[in-house]
């Protein structure tokens, strides 16, 4: 499949509706970054493609490159069903503007969003993308990546979505880190011992020299 997808190109076919459905998503996949980025924006409106077994990267792409195609309905109710399947390539600034549409994000959908995404997202902001499926974020609070996420937040601002979620940053906990300091020479502990006790014989002397001067 990705030898005749190549030679297709190679042709100079282009990667519109009709190659992508064909495609379909068996094989969407297999695409490179290099043939992603030759599909025309506008042919993902009439093609069906779930990229949510590919890599991050192809996710990535595809997203761009559907957010352009339904760049015209994004104040639509219907643009989030559109732009749904190509999700899991979402920038957290994306994210954090969907959150404010009452989308209610199923929580299949919510744990294969981008993991350095999601874990931009303030607690308000799940709430917003999750909206009626709020609830079902507490059975996942063990599992990444909620978990990773919950341990990022303060627990007081997790309290306020009033679904039992713990494990947050607590007020006034300080992070200590340890400093690390040079080792000590590698003169003898004999020395170094010696040294520190006639320090303040030599400092005197040095004063009374200056004095005398």
């Amino acid at each position: 499949a990705s030898a005749a997808i190549k030679r297709y190109m190679e042709l100079g076919n282009a990667l519109n509706a009709t190659a992508l459905n064909a495609i379909g998503t068996k094989y969407v996949c297999l695409l490179n970054a290099t043939e992603l980025k030759a599909i025309d924006p506008p042919s993902l409106k009439l093609a069906s493609l779930d990229p949510s077994a590919c890599s991050q990267e192809t996710k990535n792409i595809l997203y761009q490159k559907a957010k352009e195609a339904f760049s015209d309905q994004h104040h639509l109710p219907a643009y989030y069903e559109l732009i749904l399947p190509y999700l899991g390539g979402a920038p957290a600034a994306d994210l954090k503007v969907l959150s404010r549409d009452d989308v209610n994000m199923n929580m299949t959908t919510f744990v294969n969003l981008r993991r350095d995404s999601l874990l931009e997202l303030t607690p308000r902001e799940v709430q917003g993308l999750l909206g009626v499926n709020l609830p079902e974020l507490a059975r996942w609070q063990d599992r990444a990546p909620v978990r990773d996420w919950v341990v990022l937040q303060r627990q007081s601002e997790l309290e306020q979505l009033h679904i039992g979620l713990t494990g947050g940053v607590q007020e006034g906990y300080i992070n200590l880190v340890t400093p690390k300091f040079p080792a000590m020479s590698s003169a003898p502990l004999g020395t170094v011992a010696m040294v520190f006790h006639l320090l303040p014989a030599l400092l005197l002397s040095f004063f009374m020299m200056s004095i005398l001067s």
